[in-house]
């Protein structure tokens, strides 16, 4: 009975705003991921239920009103002002306070990685994105010139303006990088956790892997829609294969993740155990 009434309370705080983004921030290129986040956050949710719902009733009131009541006001802050971020990012507090109050640390203990991965569905600081995005829309032009222009195609670049043959681009907040990194770290982290458990050294190695790989990746799928522009036009470029280089985005950095986490576990393999002894 408690679980109903604790998601019949999420549901009447967070469904309008689900509802809200999945008709405004979440149709856009830069946010799109949020959905997807959602999903995988009902998932993981749904796969823990039964552990969870199986553990004691040994709730932590001191440990879990605080969250709580800072989840709870940080969300009617946001909703007040209509600051989304806000409202997002209550989310992780009020769960995590509601599993501490009907399941105690246990419960947080075995929830850990989706409480963490809420954090994938805030949406970035606009201050964050306008600091970061002119030097990286700067720089992948940059890149994506050099490569293009070393294997032979008549490419020139002036800023974030790329001029290949008789078509010009320009590198868009969206193309910048920020947006697909902050939404490829969210599958490089569910893919760690889903690959299970690993040594340390692998995991810090994956870790650390997560950004230079969606760079990559970014800067692959702007090459890939040069090249369509260049040999298939413009509408093509900023038509369905523009939304179909964000599929290659994502291809290339799983494949990637998948490589990299075969090689460390071939040159970093797990420890052999002891034998039992009697």
């Amino acid at each position: 009975m408690e679980w109903l009434v604790a998601l019949a309370g999420f549901a009447a705080m967070y469904v309008p705003l689900y509802w809200w983004a999945a008709g405004g921030i979440w149709q856009g290129e830069e946010h799109g991921h949020g959905s997807i986040i959602l999903a995988v956050l009902i998932w993981l949710f749904w796969t823990l239920r039964g552990e969870i719902n199986q553990l004691a009733v040994h709730g932590a009131p001191l440990l879990g009103w605080p969250p709580f009541i800072v989840g709870i006001a940080t969300y009617l802050v946001g909703r007040t002002f209509d600051i989304s971020i806000l409202e997002f990012a209550s989310q992780p507090l009020v769960v995590t306070g509601a599993l501490l109050l009907l399941r105690g640390t246990a419960a947080t203990r075995l929830a850990w990685f989706p409480l963490l991965y809420f954090v994938f569905m805030i949406p970035l600081p606009g201050i964050l994105v306008d600091a970061i995005t002119g030097s990286l829309k700067g720089l992948i032009a940059n890149i994506v010139e050099s490569l293009l222009y070393a294997v032979g195609y008549p490419i020139a670049r002036s800023g974030v303006i790329l001029s290949i043959g008789p078509y010009q681009l320009q590198v868009a907040d969206a193309c910048s990088g920020l947006h697909s990194m902050f939404s490829l770290s969210a599958l490089g982290t569910l893919f760690m956790y889903l690959m299970g458990p690993k040594r340390k050294l692998h995991l810090a190695l994956m870790l650390a892997a997560i950004l230079p790989i969606a760079f990559v990746a970014n800067v692959v799928r702007v090459v890939t829609l040069v090249l369509v522009t260049y040999y298939l036009g413009d509408e093509a470029g900023q038509g369905f294969l523009h939304g179909a280089a964000g599929m290659v985005l994502m291809i290339v950095a799983l494949g990637f993740f998948f490589l990299l986490d075969k090689a460390l576990d071939r040159f970093l393999p797990e420890p052999e155990r002891a034998p039992a002894t009697t």
